[in-house]
């Protein structure tokens, strides 16, 4: 199954606001077993909010995105998103006393809250007032969230089961290799890639204290058996591992 995230926001864009949303959401979507294939980053625009939702459907199975659902003018994620798929922006009564909850009194950029695409469920807001959205459209899943971190964060924590692919799972296990270089370690991780790389993903992550280098290698797999895919992660890092002791990486 494959996922698309979408960022909205001129401060991402001007580099103001760290895309922090990207990687928190990406991690809960590749262990919930989805193949996070793109992020698009748009600005608060309605023609460009279009478009990045038409281009997500048109590639993913999920497609999951942050920011917009605010009460200001240039809040706009959810009209941009009826307009890319002709739905009628409606008051929705669940939505609306969700927003209540938060807030008491309406008043009219409040009401904006309410006012989500037809046929679309709210979502809880747990840590904030906008509700998210959830919606299907032609077996393609949106979820719509507001742009703050710990909003994001609480939203998806309601969702997560939803969308999780059953008896799916992901390991993700690193070793360091401390005064080794990269450069000199890429023929081992492309020897194992070839061997190995249909059902793991083998990546290096140079770093360096003070002053040398060294190397964080990380190995990751899926599937059905937890034991099984564990047991497979570890036996290629302790390859890894003994291949290092053994050659001179330095």
């Amino acid at each position: 199954m494959k996922a698309v995230i979408i960022t909205i926001g001129n401060e991402i864009l001007k580099g103001r606001t760290v895309n922090t949303n990207f990687s928190d959401i990406g991690k809960i979507l590749t262990y919930a077993g989805y193949d996070v294939i793109k992020g698009i980053i748009v600005p608060d625009n309605l023609e460009q909010i279009a478009g990045a939702f038409k281009e997500a459907a048109s590639i993913a199975d999920l497609i999951v995105s942050s920011g917009g659902l605010g009460p200001t003018y240039d809040d706009m994620t959810l009209k941009g998103f009826s307009m890319a798929f002709n739905l009628k922006m409606e008051r929705n009564d669940n939505a609306m006393n969700m927003v209540l909850k938060k807030v008491h009194t309406l008043t009219p950029e409040r009401e904006k809250m309410g006012m989500i695409p037809e046929n679309s469920i709210p979502i809880e807001n747990k840590a904030g007032t906008a509700p998210g959205i959830y919606e299907n459209i032609s077996g393609k899943v949106f979820i719509i969230l507001p742009g703050v971190p710990r909003e994001v964060e609480a939203i998806m924590k309601e969702v997560e089961q939803r969308i999780r692919i059953k008896d799916f799972h992901y390991v993700d296990r690193s070793i360091d290799l401390h005064d080794a270089k990269e450069s000199l370690l890429a023929p081992l991780i492309a020897k194992l890639m070839k061997e190995y790389g249909d059902r793991a993903y083998i990546k290096t992550h140079p770093k360096l204290d003070n002053g040398k280098p060294w190397v964080e290698v990380e190995v990751s797999a899926s599937g059905t058996d937890t034991d099984e895919v564990e047991n497979f992660v570890s036996r290629i890092l302790e390859i890894i591992e003994k291949e290092a002791d053994k050659s001179n990486y330095e």
